[in-house]
């Protein structure tokens, strides 16, 4: 069997039952709220609500589209969907679940193949990449929902999980592996949003108004000579604006070295 990443917990276990005991003990009292997925599952109770949840989504998706995720207050929404303001808490308790509805509104235009583990690990890559580009806001929501834990994105994490199930890894490596391919693929689009932001802000239309911009800081480094190999690549390299070479290339470095190392 392939050496696990991390070894066991053996107090693992004991954590979790705790966990779980004050988590009961917690919703007893009344402090444990279902969460907005319980109670999207949950019976519904009442008159036939005028709004649904996806007609919400849709909506705080467009709006984040056209203007970004800070235009996408309750009131903007609101007024998007023709409501009263107050009218939307009968559906969400706050911003944070407006923000989790739209996550696992573009999360469900990711679809995996069915393959290995290699093959849907390059396709996830891939698709979260033009989803984040589609949808720039996408990597700030993420820091207001870090977990994510909605059902398209869990869907996804169980599919990316049963390709490499039977490989004879670990349950922690398993996931090492894909967490390793998200961060990837998190940290690469991650540039490419904060470069079109850029560009966008100081309304440079190419690449090529970015570097007339910083013209003067170049030549200066260059004629400085203190960063010989920086330089070389300034003058010689050819790939520094492209950003499909960069992904593709960083992402092959990736799948060989999780093969590498896991045999797999």
């Amino acid at each position: 069997m392939t050496d696990a990443v991390n070894p066991g917990d053996d107090g693992r276990d004991e954590r979790l039952r705790k966990v779980a005991e004050e988590f009961e003990r917690q919703r007893a009292q009344g402090r444990q709220k279902p969460t907005l997925w319980e109670r999207l599952e949950g019976p519904g109770r009442g008159p036939r609500p005028a709004l649904t949840h996806q007609q919400i989504a849709a909506a705080a998706v467009e709006i984040a589209d056209a203007e970004g995720l800070g235009a996408v207050s309750m009131r903007h929404l609101a007024e998007r969907l023709g409501v009263a303001t107050m009218s939307l808490y009968r559906y969400v308790t706050g911003k944070d679940e407006i923000y989790e509805l739209m996550l696992d509104a573009v999360m469900a235009e990711i679809a995996l193949p069915e393959g290995g583990w290699r093959e849907v690990a390059d396709a996830y890559a891939r698709q979260f990449r033009a989803v984040s580009l589609r949808h720039p806001w996408t990597i700030q929501a993420f820091t207001r929902v870090p977990m994510a834990l909605s059902p398209n994105s869990v869907a996804l994490t169980e599919q990316a999980l049963t390709s490499v199930d039977g490989l004879d890894i670990d349950v922690d490596t398993m996931m090492a592996v894909f967490g390793a391919v998200s961060a990837f693929a998190r940290g690469a689009v991650f540039s490419e949003v904060a470069q079109r932001e850029v560009l966008r802000r100081k309304g440079w239309e190419s690449e090529d108004d970015v570097r007339l911009a910083y013209l003067p800081w170049v030549r200066w480094m260059l004629e400085s000579g203190r960063y010989p190999v920086l330089s070389r690549y300034i003058v010689e390299g050819s790939n520094e604006d492209d950003a499909d070479w960069q992904f593709e290339f960083g992402l092959t470095c990736v799948l060989d070295g999780i093969s590498a190392r896991l045999g797999i």
